[in-house]
This record gives structure tokens, C-alpha cells and sequence, in this order.
């Protein structure tokens, strides 16, 4: 398969994380919005690391690394979630308002 279908792929991806990011209240689905943005760039990384060295695998150790950040960001993501939905029973981001005085 060409490069230009991974690509396309992967942007396709990306847009739909960024607008499921922009127009999400809830922070479950912005969470999940940033998970397939990162999955998009996963999908770059691979692509473009079987197109130009195809006997190397720098793009797949990247993508592992990209891999376990984003694990753990779900992970924190979703403690801080957990805990402002034990306090505020919400998790519409319009009703955080933790950090106003």
C-alpha cells in the first residue's frame, strides 16, 4: 500500500479526535478524543517509518513510547475524573468550577 493512504487515514483520525475535542462537554469523551489523536500519530509514525527504512523499527519504538504515555495519561486523566465526580456528581466540564474563587 502507498504512504498516501496511511496519511489519510491517520488525518481522518486526528479530525475526528480534534472535533470530538472541541465540541465534547463531557470529559470522558475528551478523554477518549485525545487517546484517538494519539492513536493517529501512532499511525504517522509507523507509516512513515516502513516508508523510508523499512529494515528499521525507530518508528515503532516510537510508537511504543507514545503507547505507554498515553496509558498513563488515561490512567491520571481518569483519577482526576473519578474524584470531581465523587465531589461534584457531574462530569460535564461547564459545571467544573474548582478552581474559581
Amino acid at each position: 500500500m502507498q504512504l498516501e493512504y496511511f496519511l489519510l487515514l491517520a488525518a481522518a483520525l486526528f479530525c475526528i479526535g480534534v472535533y470530538g475535542l472541541v465540541t465534547s462537554r463531557n470529559v470522558i469523551r475528551v478523554l477518549m478524543s485525545i487517546e484517538l489523536m494519539l492513536n493517529a500519530v501512532n499511525l504517522n509514525l509507523m507509516a512513515f517509518s516502513n516508508f523510508l527504512d523499512p529494515q528499521g523499527i525507530k518508528g515503532q519504538v516510537f510508537a511504543v513510547f507514545v503507547i505507554t504515555i498515553a496509558a498513563a495519561e488515561a490512567a491520571v486523566g481518569l483519577a482526576i475524573v473519578l474524584s470531581i465526580y465523587r465531589n461534584r456528581d457531574t462530569v460535564d466540564m461547564e459545571q467544573f468550577n474548582l478552581l474559581k474563587w
